[in-house]
């Protein structure tokens, strides 16, 4: 991938077919986690009668899904500390607006699913779509992220020779190097003239 571009109104990029593989299944594993995640629902007889759908109330246990998913409702910063009260309302918070974030986050991700060639080539993309396609890679760059303890102490090149880098480790910091770059490409096209 030499990065993206802008073409008669479209943002557009060639991917060689490991690219399109990559892409596809780091977005498919955060698709299947949140559609995962939305089937923890509890069974709720009101939202049958109002459509309003719920949620769980709790924070998922996963660490990648926890992050994309965070709390609705914070602790207070100064002390950490929550009062039953607090816990109530972020509860009640994520139970409400939970199911519409896994619909949008689901929505993207199926939006990059159906546009990224399994076998590689090109992708066209309108403005609507490279939008959906910046918030998949957001998605998937936070749910890396969280795994790999990054964060805005971390250094932009991993130590390789740290030898508490295993080798998977060391791939999963390349994957996520890469999709920054793919992030940051895609943006400069979207916001190309």
């Amino acid at each position: 991938m030499d990065g993206w571009t802008r073409t008669d109104g479209h943002v557009v990029t060639d991917l060689a077919q490991p690219e399109a593989a990559l892409l596809r299944g780091l977005v498919g594993q955060i698709k299947d986690m949140l559609t995962e995640r939305a089937s923890e629902a509890p069974e709720d007889e009101l939202a049958a009668l109002t459509g309003i759908r719920t949620g769980p109330s709790t924070p998922p246990e996963h660490q990648a899904l926890a992050r994309l998913l965070p709390d609705f409702y914070r602790t207070d910063p100064e002390t950490g500390e929550s009062d039953e009260d607090e816990q109530n309302a972020a509860g009640a918070m994520r139970s409400l607006h939970e199911p519409e974030l896994i619909d949008l986050k689901t929505g993207v991700a199926e939006t990059v699913l159906s546009t990224c060639p399994a076998g590689g080539g090109r992708v066209e993309l309108s403005d609507e779509q490279a939008q959906s396609w910046l918030a998949a890679l957001n998605d998937v760059r936070l749910a890396l992220g969280s795994v790999l303890d990054i964060d805005d102490d971390t250094a932009d090149e991993p130590n390789i020779d740290d030898p508490s880098l295993d080798e998977l480790k060391r791939e999963h910091y390349g994957a996520y190097q890469w999709l920054t770059w793919v992030q940051d490409s895609l943006v400069q096209a979207v916001m190309a003239d």
